[in-house]
């Protein structure tokens, strides 16, 4: 990928994609808020500062893949895609509606540039690996690589370990999962509702480098993916600990935010939130 952002920008970006969501999410009156807003910093360094990708030509020969295992999240996934360039910002309005191309949940066949369909949880990790599979043993193409985004509840899925047992059995060291670690899910928090600690130790269990950096942190975040390809004849797993609803000062932390969307008066005070970086900054157009 040419041109990529410098962290300052792929910052100023995240910000600008978060506005996004919660105007979609606003206009659609359903989906899920506080996943996308944690996810913000990981995708758009991951689109703007990391991946080789070409939005004027999605089925790039030489493209790397990005896929949302989590695929209730994938909000995060238009705003940012439309921020680079994939479509018309005007259409991340449609989101939810009726024959749009911006499903609920991704639906590859729908919208160039996505990579994967994901409705039940559990499934990216295994279409991930046998993406990584194919590029690493059928066609000899060790200079792409597979970027997985999984949500921490969705390691409830049984289907992610065995995709985890696959990767570390054929050693597919093009393969990259994030775990979003933000420690809710639909009905809590991760750790009472099925506890997944020792995380770190359960993948590198099945044969996984793995680390674990500051998920808002967009040097940490470049760092990690540079020291996971530098690894071989190991898949790799980067825990990124994220905030749900980063930023909007109601939904942080909050686990009630995981599938819903703000009323007209939410979006609203979470727009101020975002313009104004929580009250930090005073003067902003509204």
């Amino acid at each position: 990928m040419s041109g990529q952002l410098t962290i300052k920008q792929i910052e100023v970006k995240a910000n600008e994609i978060r506005k996004d969501i919660i105007k979609m999410l606003e206009h659609a009156g359903s989906g899920h808020s506080a996943g996308p807003l944690g996810l913000a910093d990981l995708v758009a360094t991951l689109y703007f500062g990391i991946m080789n990708v070409d939005p004027q030509d999605p089925d790039l020969a030489d493209r790397d893949v990005f896929m949302m295992s989590n695929g209730h999240c994938v909000p995060v996934q238009y705003a940012t895609m439309a921020e680079r360039g994939y479509f018309d910002k005007a259409e991340l309005m449609t989101l939810r509606k009726l024959g749009t191309r911006l499903q609920g949940h991704p639906e590859r066949l729908k919208l160039p540039g996505l990579e994967n369909t994901s409705g039940p949880l559990g499934s990216g990790v295994s279409q991930g690996a046998g993406y990584a599979y194919a590029l690493q043993y059928l066609d000899n193409q060790r200079h792409r690589w597979v970027y997985v985004v999984t949500g921490d509840g969705e390691l409830n899925e049984g289907n992610i370990w065995e995709a985890a047992m696959f990767a570390g059995k054929y050693k597919l060291s093009q393969l990259i999962v994030f775990v979003d670690r933000n420690n809710i899910q639909i009905d809590g928090p991760t750790e009472d509702v099925m506890p997944l600690e020792n995380l770190r130790a359960k993948w590198e269990s099945f044969g996984w480098h793995v680390q674990e950096i500051d998920g808002h942190n967009v040097e940490s975040i470049i760092d990690a993916v540079g020291m996971a390809k530098a690894i071989e004849n190991r898949p790799s797993c980067i825990i990124t600990h994220t905030i749900p609803g980063k930023n909007v000062d109601f939904m942080e932390y909050d686990y009630k935010w995981h599938g819903v969307p703000p009323n007209k008066e939410q979006a609203k005070k979470a727009l101020h939130d975002l313009r104004t970086m929580k009250g930090r900054l005073t003067g902003e157009h509204e």
